[in-house]
């Protein structure tokens, strides 16, 4: 049965997470979690890749982060590396060149991850200059990119093995006969949308809980918000879950939508130079850390500068292009 269940992340591997971050505070690492897997869920929308691969390219990220520390690589190019990884894998394979222009454009001022009007948000269309990618950008990226792959991999040690409990979910829901009701197949779709609001969570539900129990606790949710009568007595038992482990899973998906709303009001939806953001960056994350008193250091980034030396060149080539140019 190990092809239905995953290797969960250790007390040890938890507890020393605050050690391996230090002295990153606990509300910023699940602010880079947050957004990086909002990233990487929506860069899986437009790369049309399907769920389940999207998924568990998140997966992969929370397994690598509670090896390396958060602060190592940029947030950004972590989730392209992760996301090529997992398509890689699959039956679906994306190229480089894909995933660094999804990436280029989701990081861009005309990304639809930033904050958009409430009326007609798409009136304005993108300018496409500003997701730009110069030939010297696309090959810095694209080696950052491998490089961060193979360290994943590394510390994954190539175990890329990932279950999901979308399956199982729907397998549950045949079982307690929930499509012989009206309303079966909303049950099934809200169940899905609660295993993938859980893909979000601060509290690294998919590390801590078997697909089992995670499918179970969706069923119940969506059962619950709908209105299906379930059989009176404890049916998560049939499927190898305690009413303990289901309760957590019920408060820890259903928390998402405060711990979000925790996170706008955080970053205020703007950076320092006032902008609207989309996603967040190494860069203002030690920029929060500054305005907290906090001092980077103990291994936190693994003395990786802001900017490396081939990127720092790649620029320069950049502007000096343009400046010929113009």
């Amino acid at each position: 049965m190990s092809h239905l269940t995953n290797p969960l992340a250790t007390p040890a591997q938890l507890y020393a997470l605050n050690t391996l971050n230090s002295p990153l505070p606990l509300d910023l690492q699940n602010s880079i979690r947050f957004y990086t897997a909002r990233l990487t869920q929506a860069a899986g929308l437009l790369l049309r890749l399907s769920q389940d691969i999207t998924a568990q390219a998140n997966i992969l990220l929370y397994r690598y982060w509670l090896v390396d520390p958060l602060l190592a690589w940029e947030f950004s190019d972590v989730s392209a590396s992760v996301l090529y990884l997992a398509a890689k894998i699959s039956a679906s394979p994306r190229s480089l060149r894909s995933i660094t222009n999804v990436y280029a454009y989701l990081l861009s001022p005309s990304s639809h991850l930033l904050p958009q009007p409430q009326t007609n948000p798409f009136a304005t269309p993108p300018d496409p200059e500003s997701y730009y990618l110069s030939e010297t950008s696309y090959i810095s990226f694209r080696n950052r990119l491998l490089n961060i792959e193979g360290q994943i991999l590394n510390a994954l040690g190539f175990n890329t093995h990932v279950a999901l409990p979308h399956p199982l979910a729907i397998t549950y829901l045949q079982t307690l006969d929930v499509f012989s009701s009206s309303a079966g197949k909303i049950v099934a779709k809200r169940t899905v949308e609660y295993l993938n609001t859980a893909l979000l969570s601060p509290q690294m539900l998919y590390l801590t809980h078997q697909p089992n129990a995670l499918a179970t606790a969706a069923i119940y949710l969506s059962a619950r918000e709908e209105g299906v009568k379930l059989p009176e007595t404890e049916w998560w038992e049939v499927f190898d879950v305690e009413r303990e482990e289901l309760g957590f899973l019920v408060v820890g998906v259903m928390s998402l939508e405060g711990a979000v709303r925790k996170e706008g009001e955080r970053w205020g939806q703007v950076d320092g130079e006032g902008k609207a953001v989309g996603m967040i960056n190494r860069g203002m994350v030690r920029e929060e850390m500054g305005r907290l008193g906090l001092n980077e250091g103990g291994g936190v980034g693994n003395g990786v500068l802001e900017e490396d030396e081939e990127t720092q060149m790649a620029r320069l080539l950049d502007e000096k292009v343009v400046a010929v140019s113009a």
